[in-house]
């Protein structure tokens, strides 16, 4: 590649997207993380508890966001120039290294050599259906799904312009929506409806972000409407984070605005999340190197995705993190450890020829 193409791809760079990226691959860690101090009945209602509720509940946005990513970047046309096959050859064919080898690490190794639990039959008849090999590999059948019908999402959206793109993402996304919320308030009524989904029908309720990312990729707020949606995104955000903390006394807003990537507020704290991020820093490009480690903490965001929890589960074998889900400012230094560590494993990872593939 010579300098020119070089310099065209850097300036063309969406480098909003790679700090959301890097935050919300720091988010996911931290949801995992502080998930044992905000279920540890002992603590609860404590201030370090209250402290794990914020960090926990405060990052609910990050996988609808990293859906969002994927659509703004993977819905553009120039994608599908050569057709679907080589869309999916690049795309598909990309994922499937890691989808294979993450899902028989996390099964057989941390499940079974790590934690020593025991596999049955139906384990593994789940292994193959469920989709969810270990708790956060569901991702991986998410995007697997969303891959696969991007081209016919783009080809819908191709000549409809921002207008078809908006309406598009907004019925299907407010169809998710509804549905999220009507199978929580049925439950609370007695009559349970849980939203069932396996491996080959994970992307279906993400479906809306995936086109809300594209729809809204060029927006940007400027004065008083960035104040307006930054102000939006904050409320959105603390409801779910006093809705949870004051549980049971929430039950009806349990019930009509669950909190989970398809409750109402969820959805609209991670739209605000994504077209904030791109408003405050529309037009910015770091300087040389600053750029070069942000490409490279963004291009290791999926691989941090994947190392992050078994390095998680390894450190709390340790006497010193043994105790973390007690302790606030202990889980704070490990999720600072983890972070680290995840990103230092990937860079290791990323400079072995082939082993790279599978992050």
């Amino acid at each position: 590649m010579n300098a020119t193409a070089t310099a065209t791809r850097a300036t063309t760079r969406r480098w909003s997207l790679d700090v959301t990226r890097v935050v919300a691959v720091m988010g996911v860690a931290a949801i995992h993380v502080f998930a044992g101090l905000v279920a540890n009945p002992v603590r609860h209602g404590s201030a370090g508890w209250w402290g794990a509720v914020v960090v926990d509940i405060g990052f609910v946005w990050v996988v609808p966001v990293f859906v969002m990513i994927s659509g703004a970047l993977i819905l553009e046309p120039r994608q599908y120039e050569q057709g679907p096959s080589s869309f999916y050859r690049r795309r598909l064919l990309r994922l499937a290294p890691a989808l294979v080898f993450w899902s028989l690490f996390y099964f057989f190794v941390i499940r079974t050599a790590l934690t020593g639990a025991s596999i049955s039959r139906a384990d593994l008849v789940r292994f193959f259906l469920e989709g969810r090999p270990y708790t956060h590999l569901y991702f991986l059948w998410l995007i697997v799904g969303l891959y696969a019908v991007a081209p016919v999402f783009a080809a819908f959206l191709k000549e409809g312009g921002q207008r078809r793109a908006v309406i598009f993402a907004t019925t299907v996304l407010v169809a998710t929506v509804v549905t999220g919320s009507s199978s929580s308030l049925l439950t609370a009524m007695g009559d349970p409806r849980p939203l069932t989904l396996l491996a080959l029908t994970q992307w279906l309720p993400y479906a809306g972000y995936f086109l809300a990312g594209w729809a809204l990729r060029g927006l940007v707020l400027r004065g008083w409407r960035l104040a307006v949606g930054l102000l939006v995104t904050f409320v959105a955000l603390v409801v779910p984070i006093a809705q949870y903390g004051l549980r049971p006394r929430t039950g009806v807003l349990d019930a009509v605005a669950p909190v989970s990537y398809f409750g109402p507020f969820v959805a609209i704290a991670s739209i605000g999340v994504f077209v904030c991020a791109n408003s405050l820093l529309s037009g910015w490009t770091p300087r040389e190197r600053g750029a070069r480690i942000l490409r490279e903490l963004s291009d290791s965001a999926f691989g941090v995705f994947l190392v992050h929890f078994a390095i998680m589960l390894v450190m709390r074998r340790t006497p010193l993190f043994a105790a973390a889900d007690s302790s606030f400012l202990l889980t704070v230094l490990e999720w600072v450890l983890v972070v680290v560590l995840s990103f230092a494993v990937v860079y290791g990872i990323r400079r072995i020829p082939y082993l790279r593939r599978v992050v």
